[in-house]
């Protein structure tokens, strides 16, 4: 008796839908289009240091965000990293950012002027509309469909990026690992004495650990052929639609209209000039 195995050809595969992201307009988007339109959001705003420019740009974001099914709490949570670095930002140049116009406050090395309040809010805004959307866009995003579309649409090198992303899941396993070396530690009474100590011995052990999982994981690629040089058989096929075309489209009008607004009301300031 001969047993036949069905092979189905990677475009005829229909998996289940996973969930990619809280909005589903993002989720429809191929893992490289977010990349690329988070570059497009992000890098116009880089030039542009005025509280028009930000909040237009901030307030747009999270606006097609809460359309796209991600509310304003929603986003809040999601981000609060950022809401912190935001607010450390502020801070820090509202205390000792570039004095222009009245001094309000004067303490030894610390002054705060007009100018000082104005660009720690613009900085403010700033940090805000260029970290959230990025934050976002990375919810929810596969590493696995992020290196099937980086090596078939953008044709990297599979070795670097299935070699990036084989290391990126051995990443995952390092906390258990600790645990595991700890526990081990402990359970033949090495666990006992000085904390820093029994760190810096712990995390040398992991170190090996690490390398040998390492040799391990490099031997069954190559012997997969993933360090070869013939043309390879994709698993999961990563394709281009039109929604990626609208939603690059969404990214690089989001920074157009800002910056527009703000020259056309005067209160555009390039970030890399003096206030």
């Amino acid at each position: 008796m001969v047993d036949h195995v069905i092979v189905t050809s990677p475009s005829a595969r229909r998996e289940p839908a996973r969930p990619a992201s809280p909005s589903w307009f993002i989720a429809k988007v191929n893992p490289v289009t977010r990349i690329i339109g988070a570059l497009l959001l992000c890098i116009p705003m880089f030039v542009s240091l005025d509280v028009v420019s930000a909040s237009v740009a901030l307030g747009l974001e999270v606006a097609l965000l809460w359309i796209g099914g991600v509310n304003p709490i929603r986003i809040c949570r999601s981000t609060w990293p950022v809401w912190i670095a935001a607010v450390g930002g502020f801070i820090s140049v509202l205390l000792y950012g570039r004095t222009s116009g009245e001094i309000l406050l004067t303490a030894g090395w610390i002054v705060v002027s007009e100018g000082s309040v104005y660009l720690a809010c613009a900085t403010f805004l700033r940090v805000l509309a260029i970290a959230i959307p990025g934050v976002v866009l990375a919810l929810g995003l596969d590493p696995t469909d992020l290196a099937d579309g980086l090596v078939q649409i953008l044709h990297l090198s599979p070795r670097f990026v299935y070699g990036g992303l084989a290391g990126m899941r051995m990443f995952t396993l390092l906390q258990d690992d600790w645990r595991a070396l700890g526990l081990s530690r402990r359970s033949r009474g090495l666990g006992d004495g000085n904390a820093i100590q029994r760190a810096f011995s712990q995390a040398f052990g992991l170190l090996v650990l690490s390398i040998r999982r390492a040799t391990k994981l490099a031997t069954a690629m190559e012997a997969r052929g993933f360090g070869g040089e013939g043309p390879r058989s994709a698993a999961r096929v990563s394709r281009l639609h039109p929604i990626d075309a609208v939603f690059c489209a969404i990214c690089f009008v989001i920074p157009f209209i800002a910056l527009g607004v703000a020259v056309a009301t005067g209160n555009w300031h390039f970030s890399f000039q003096g206030a």
